[in-house]
């Protein structure tokens, strides 16, 4: 399947995996997301303050992380659009330190339940140093 064609629901089961994908964030992903968002809060920015609250270095936005996850579902569907639902709890923080390396979140995602009009639930896990970052992370898709 390319990233162009849906998926059909014949094509899929319970099981099927979909393309992972590795995102490498650096801060200065991080300020563009505020300002596309308004987020502006201190600790996605300023590392002494971060610290200072007993975060480990100043941290991806919870929301910014959300939105890299649920590519893998939009990337293997080809539409935003047939993302139905999507949710996820905030499990852990992304330290971004201030290096060209960055911090890489790896998410991965399969097809965990087939449900009715063609519609399914895609499961997603999203880790950054081989912790969960995002949990119960699941988003249903009209196929």
């Amino acid at each position: 399947m390319s990233a162009a064609t849906v998926p059909s629901c014949d094509e899929v089961e319970v099981g099927t995996e979909l393309p992972g994908r590795s995102f490498v964030l650096r801060r200065s992903d991080l300020v563009r997301y505020a300002g596309a968002s308004g987020d502006f809060n201190v600790i996605h920015w300023n590392e002494q303050v971060a610290r200072s609250v007993g975060l480990p270095d100043v941290i991806a936005h919870g929301m910014f992380t959300m939105a890299l996850a649920v590519r893998v579902v939009t990337d293997w569907v080809g539409d935003p659009g047939r993302v139905v639902e999507y949710g996820v709890r905030f499990t852990r923080p992304v330290p971004v330190p201030d290096d060209d390396d960055g911090a890489t979140v790896e998410v991965s995602g399969a097809v965990a339940a087939l449900l009715d009009d063609g519609r399914v639930r895609v499961d997603l896990t999203a880790t950054w140093a081989g912790q969960k970052v995002l949990g119960r992370a699941q988003a249903v898709v009209q196929l």
